[in-house]
């Protein structure tokens, strides 16, 4: 019974390849589009998508291109080809703007552009583009019906980005770059006040700070341990139960020892 099975199953298997590949070398644009929507029904999206790019540029001037443009976008994007299916998507709102399917589509090259949004550690190109697109369509539909969705996949991607600063910063210091480290720092806390990674940002620009006063050359010591300081104070004004804390006095008080001792010594003009 198991053998008669498989055999029954691979017949079907070859009968369906067979017919799929009449329907490929079929001169006949309204058979291959049928075929396109019985394939596109049954989810198999491949077949769908092959048969749709080819009857799309045929179907050109008639009624039934809409939908097939349409339906060409979903075929990629459910394949998971999201770039592609991206462009298809908003060169479908860019040629029918004013079709039903005008905002769904453009959702949708939105949400193909998330969808291809790389982990945070790689380059984040895609990434500020997905965003800008999520605000584009949220302007032009600002009462979409997607509007939570899209909500959604904006927070996911601006945490991303503010990952990837944060991530950039640390690097900054784990590889000495501690004038790149206290820079960066100082800007992911401006662009982002209300992020939860600012407690160890202010503690590792402290940090930063202190071992870049401690390799100067001696006349940037003084302002450099002045700044850390600083950077000293902002961590506990900011956070005064900081988890960082034992540890921040500590540089604070080596700082200021070294302040001491530097007493008189003349301070440079500019910083490098």
């Amino acid at each position: 019974m198991k053998f008669l099975y498989l055999a029954l199953v691979g017949i079907c298997f070859l009968s369906s390849c067979s017919d799929y590949n009449k329907i490929l070398k079929s001169d006949n644009v309204d058979t291959k589009y049928q075929a396109a929507l019985k394939y596109y029904e049954n989810k198999d999206y491949y077949r769908a998508g092959t048969l749709l790019d080819e009857v799309v540029p045929l179907l050109r001037g008639r009624e039934e291109a809409e939908k097939a443009q349409f339906l060409a976008a979903y075929s990629q994007y459910y394949q998971h080809y999201y770039a592609t299916s991206a462009q298809l998507f908003r060169t479908f709102f860019e040629t029918y703007g004013r079709s039903p399917y005008a905002e769904e589509s453009l959702f949708m090259h939105t949400k193909a552009l998330y969808q291809d949004s790389p982990d945070f550690d790689l380059d984040q190109t895609s990434t500020q583009t997905a965003i800008v697109s999520i605000q584009d369509f949220l302007n032009r539909y600002p009462e979409s019906k997607y509007k939570e969705e899209a909500n959604t996949m904006y927070d996911v991607l601006s945490s991303k980005l503010e990952r990837k600063s944060f991530e950039t910063a640390k690097l900054y210091s784990q590889m000495r770059y501690y004038q790149a480290a206290v820079t960066a720092f100082t800007t992911f806390e401006r662009e982002y006040p209300a992020s939860a990674f600012n407690e160890e940002g202010a503690y590792l620009r402290l940090l930063a700070q202190f071992n870049l006063a401690e390799q100067s050359v001696a006349e940037k010591q003084r302002e450099r341990y002045f700044d850390t300081v600083g950077y000293y104070q902002a961590l506990v004004d900011k956070f005064p139960n900081s988890r960082f804390q034992r540890s921040a006095e500590s540089i604070y008080e080596r700082s200021t020892r070294q302040l001491e001792k530097l007493k008189g010594a003349p301070v440079a003009k500019t910083t490098e």
